[in-house]
């Protein structure tokens, strides 16, 4: 009888599991339409003559590898450098005892609920002055912080006994040491999932890389796809569902690769 039970419970599941599924079906099959099919049967989830001419039209408008390189170059830089501070700051609020630690720590916190919108401004105003403008550099360079991962690091560190801690300083062990030999590799799940939530975030960000990249050999893959689907470039349905298509391909292999260690880490981190 339970077994019953639970099995009722599998089918809204799938049904919620299938209606998340359609917009992915819905941009892929209208990847391999035509422009007139794609507008005569955009509904449609079956090409009626599959075909490629689109993925291979982007091949000839846009490079499509310095697109990747440049999204992933950004992308890469913005994970490696929000795991380092996020793992110093944690290690340091978890195993040091400084003035205003709490304080700080919810100063910290509290940027998570500060919107984009009043940061942007100021952040480009910066980046104007140090003349990264058109760089992946100056993409990335605001964003090499993020509270979320600090308090993750935390939560794990925090499972750490601190008796362990006491006794390494009691050896007489340096802190590089116990940060890197013992610490990283303790957390290392952790750092894997945070690292992948960081990494396809990054892949995926749009606003800001519009307001500092506007040379077209610097665009990232979301930008390079406005041009499909702006007014101002034309509205080219079906080569926009294709470059949507090859944008997906890596972020939905990282998550489909770490996704255990991905919703692990959210859960036993008590974020909600």
């Amino acid at each position: 009888m339970n077994n019953k039970k639970y099995a009722l419970w599998h089918i809204p599941l799938i049904l919620i599991g299938i209606i998340a599924l359609l917009p992915v079906v819905f941009m892929i099959s209208n990847s391999f339409k035509t422009l007139q099919e794609s507008y005569q049967s955009i509904l449609s989830l079956i090409p009626n003559k599959p075909t490629t001419i689109n993925y291979t039209t982007l091949n000839h408008q846009v490079n499509l590898v310095h697109l990747i390189w440049n999204t992933f170059f950004m992308a890469t830089i913005v994970t490696l450098g929000k795991l380092f501070t996020g793992l110093l700051a944690a290690y340091a609020f978890r195993y040091y005892q400084f003035k205003h630690k709490n304080l700080i720590y919810l100063l910290f916190v509290a940027t998570i609920f500060v919107p984009f919108t009043i940061v942007m401004i100021p952040n480009y105003l910066v980046i104007a002055k140090l003349n990264l403008l058109n760089s992946v550099i100056g993409v990335a360079l605001p964003q090499l912080c993020d509270a979320t991962g600090i308090m993750i690091f935390l939560k794990t560190m925090e499972k750490i006994p601190g008796s362990l801690f006491d006794s390494l300083k009691i050896d007489d062990i340096p802190n590089r040491r116990i940060f890197f030999n013992i610490v990283l590799p303790i957390i290392k799940p952790s750092i894997i999932s945070v690292g992948a939530m960081f990494f396809i975030n990054s892949w995926n960000e749009y606003v800001w890389p519009t307001l500092i990249l506007k040379d077209k050999s610097s665009f990232t893959l979301p930008l390079a796809l406005q041009n499909y689907i702006s007014s101002e470039g034309g509205t080219n349905f079906p080569l926009a569902m294709a470059l949507s298509s090859i944008m997906i391909i890596l972020p939905l292999i990282i998550y489909l690769i770490f996704q255990r260690y991905i919703l692990n880490s959210i859960s036993n981190s008590g974020l909600k």
